[in-house]
């Protein structure tokens, strides 16, 4: 699944040239006031926390298949153990003062229909994916959503494609051909397809993220993120029923302890942390520390799973972390 970061427009204000001023507080990056020192620390220390925790998504599932585990029951036994945080963030978001308002129908069906696909769809390719390919690999390329999201606004909203966007791909896409190369021939006989169906999954969560925009500001970003989850938790729900039978739960209990970190820690928590961080310090400084998603995936690879990292994967993570940074970061010119 990819929730992070939590629902909103793909495009980040540039970087405030905004000095210090003389008391002792920091730049707030997101261009609109100053920030005292420990609510700098506290938002970026969340915005890193969530990243990482997201992060660790891709391993986790990696040990889980040792279990022999499929991906219907797997993602299924995830959002069994999640739905309960997201219909209780539904009740939650209904009761706020401003957020009480009915939903229109078009914009719950719209909501519905945008969770089953960048939230069900996405993470089914996602975890149909790795079993192919590393944690490290799979992360590198959901990463690269933000250059999906330039081309499809271009493609169906009339956005202009401009030197930074070009530069972005052009990195990017180059870093991620990069760790492809290093990997072929020395991974999965099926790394292709795994690759092929782990970027279907940032594909389609990059539409979820253009259709969503707009959404979002009608019915808010909590009701929309608790509806969309819901009906993606459901999805999986009804999959299995309708792919597997009960006895496919007869599962080691690992299995069990892997899917509910895996809910709890590597979803409900990135995604309040992820909000919270955008509350206290702004989009930038959060854009900033998702680039340690790819590179933090990489290195608990390494760690938990003993997958290869050289450094011909640590330079194609460089650029196509480089790549994203200048689509979110750079200002156009």
């Amino acid at each position: 699944m990819l929730e992070w970061p939590p629902p909103s427009s793909p495009r980040i204000r540039p970087l405030s040239q905004s000095s210090l001023s003389s008391e002792a507080t920091a730049p707030d990056l997101s261009g609109t006031r100053l920030l005292p020192p420990v609510q700098m620390l506290a938002g970026l220390g969340l915005a890193v926390a969530g990243v990482v925790a997201f992060s660790l998504r891709p391993v986790i599932i990696k040990l889980a298949y040792r279990y022999n585990v499929d991906p219907v029951t797997l993602i299924m036994l995830r959002m069994v153990f999640a739905l309960p945080f997201f219909l209780g963030m539904a009740l939650w978001a209904g009761a706020r003062k401003g957020e009480r308002a009915p939903i229109a129908g078009r914009d719950l069906a719209l909501t519905v229909a945008l969770g089953v696909t960048g939230y069900y769809a996405a993470s089914f390719c996602d975890f149909l994916g790795l079993r192919y390919v590393s944690a490290g690999m799979g992360r590198l390329l959901l990463f690269l959503y933000p250059t999906i999201v330039v081309l499809l606004s271009a493609m169906f909203l009339g956005k202009r494609i401009g030197l930074r966007e070009v530069v972005a791909l052009v990195v990017s896409y180059a870093g991620v051909a990069l760790v492809v190369w290093s990997e072929i021939g020395t991974g999965h006989p099926d790394f292709a397809t795994g690759a092929a169906l782990v970027f279907m999954g940032a594909f389609l969560y990059s539409i979820y993220l253009v259709g969503s925009s707009r959404v979002v500001q009608r019915i808010g970003s909590m009701r929309f993120t608790a509806y969309a989850m819901t009906a993606a938790c459901l999805c999986c729900i009804l999959q299995f029923l309708v792919l597997r039978p009960l006895s496919a739960l007869d599962l080691p209990l690992p299995v069990y302890g892997l899917s509910a970190v895996m809910a709890v820690v590597c979803t409900v928590l990135p995604v309040l942390m992820t909000a919270e961080a955008l509350r206290r310090v702004g989009p930038n400084l959060v854009a900033l520390s998702g680039a340690i998603g790819p590179v933090s995936a990489a290195v608990f690879g390494y760690l938990v799973l003993a997958e290869p990292m050289g450094w011909l994967q640590l330079a194609g993570a460089a650029l196509t972390v480089a790549g994203v940074m200048i689509i979110s970061l750079w200002k156009t010119a």
